[in-house]
């Protein structure tokens, strides 16, 4: 039996690519459904609830990333990074992540330490710590990231190095 990753965010169920099974959440209820008569229904699904909550998805030079749900003090993301690209090496004041591999491969730096995380496997980012996620696969990397902190606007990104020259210059 293979492993399955789940993440359940509001009434969706996010999985990861290579599952036996899916979980579906209705009413709070999460029940168990066969994967290889529901996949492509279930991606479907998804992307309508996506759509019919307004959810949307912004794109970027290295992949795109919708934001699921967000409060006072949280953000959750959904961030797919394309095979072969990375996000700047950056730092944030007022926020921490959390992120959980849910497909693909993620090489993180995080200040002086690099480690490589497969699907279901999570690492911690805390505030004001240099950051990189990458994706040195052949498929696209899926992740979900939870933030927190007192602030998480977009313009809390100080971009020390960056392949799409969006980091400052000397």
């Amino acid at each position: 039996m293979v492993e399955c990753t789940v993440m359940a965010v509001g009434n969706m169920a996010i999985m990861g690519a290579n599952c036996t099974w899916q979980c579906r959440v209705k009413d709070g209820v999460m029940s168990k459904a066969t994967a290889t008569q529901e996949v492509a229904s279930a991606q479907v699904e998804l992307e309508s609830q996506f759509a019919n909550k307004g959810l949307l998805t912004e794109e970027r030079p290295w992949g795109a990333y919708t934001v699921l749900e967000e409060g006072p003090g949280y953000k959750i993301k959904r961030i797919v990074v394309k095979p072969k690209h990375r996000l700047s090496l950056q730092m944030h004041y007022h926020r921490s992540e959390h992120w959980i591999v849910v497909s693909g491969t993620a090489k993180v730096t995080c200040n002086d330490n690099e480690h490589v995380l497969s699907h279901n496997e999570s690492t911690f980012v805390p505030p004001c710590s240099t950051h990189r996620l990458e994706n040195p696969g052949v498929i696209p990397l899926v992740i979900i990231e939870v933030q927190n902190g007192q602030y998480l606007g977009e313009d809390d990104i100080v971009r020390f190095n960056d392949d799409y020259n969006r980091a400052p210059k000397d």
